[in-house]
């Protein structure tokens, strides 16, 4: 008799031990299939994969829909729909009158006055995506879908915008240290979520055929630039680049100084256009690819 089956008769002497066994195999991390075994694939060497996982999900779903064009619409995930924003300036001017010397008060009057004008680019950005969204329902062979970052603030409008219009949209969400919920007026089907901001980014221009960028911080300028450098540089093709409030971005950025600098080229500076309300803002879009006529491809 062999040693192993020597082991065996010795370790399992009956079969309520050996299925216990058997058992305990099936319930240990090694058994698991790997796409159904988490800690393998949260590993450091697994990460190629879950980038192609990442990347393959959200496209699979859009071209499964038949989603070729999109117009992606960023800006601030801090400004707020105009009805709360009037509602949270009534509350602060309320609480302050019954402390009128209270200095946290009157901080947050100036915060809520603030949150009011600035919700002018929450109703622009939705105002602008139903804009584009009619036309979409209208002409399905110059349709452009609208997607944005699945967030709150600019992103929550252009969504909603396009569900105020009958139409579907796009949200890419990001998981943060901070929880980044979806807002509710993704179309359920196109509503995903991102681990890594590289793969997310390239869902956000694949299929893209303009960029509004409406004002916005960090994010914003960072998805601005990376767009400008990848047209400058043709690693993408060029679309409409579209900055919201012409005087908030010359305020923000001086581009001429750039080019009087040396530092890009005349011509770059054509790459950019400004639009001070949603309907210059698609008329830009409309004209460029004469969508009267042609389709956007």
């Amino acid at each position: 008799m062999s040693d192993a089956h020597s082991l065996y008769k010795r370790h399992f002497t009956s079969a309520e031990e050996s299925q216990q066994a058997i058992a305990k195999l099936q319930d240990h991390d090694s058994y698991k299939l790997a796409f159904a075994d988490d800690t393998f694939l949260m590993q450091d060497d697994l990460r190629h994969v879950r980038l192609q996982l990442e990347y393959l999900k959200p496209q699979l779903v859009l071209e499964q829909h038949g989603v070729k064009a999109t117009i992606v619409v960023f800006g601030s995930a801090r400004f707020l729909a105009p009805e709360q924003a009037n509602k949270n300036l009534e509350l602060a001017e309320q609480t302050l009158a019954k402390q009128p010397d209270d200095k946290a008060l009157q901080l947050t009057l100036q915060q809520a006055k603030r949150d009011q004008k600035n919700s002018e680019y929450y109703l622009a950005s939705q105002h602008f995506s139903q804009l584009v969204t009619d036309h979409s329902n209208k002409h399905q062979d110059s349709a452009l879908m609208i997607i944005s970052g699945g967030g709150p603030g600019v992103m929550e409008a252009a969504n909603r915008g396009a569900m105020a219009a009958g139409g579907e949209s796009i949200g890419l969400n990001i998981v943060l240290p901070k929880e980044q919920n979806p807002n509710p007026y993704i179309t359920p089907h196109f509503c995903f979520q991102f681990h890594y901001f590289a793969i997310r980014k390239m869902h956000f221009l694949q299929r893209a055929r303009a960029l509004v960028a409406f004002p916005g911080g960090f994010g914003t300028l960072d998805e601005l630039f990376e767009t400008l450098t990848l047209i400058q540089t043709k690693k993408a093709e060029r679309v409409p680049v579209i900055l919201y409030d012409k005087a908030f971005w010359q305020k923000l950025i001086n581009f001429d100084m750039l080019a009087e600098q040396g530092l890009i080229s005349p011509q770059d500076l054509e790459l950019i256009q400004y639009a001070d309300t949603p309907e210059h803002a698609w008329q830009l879009i409309y004209d460029y690819y004469e969508l009267g006529q042609t389709q956007p491809e």
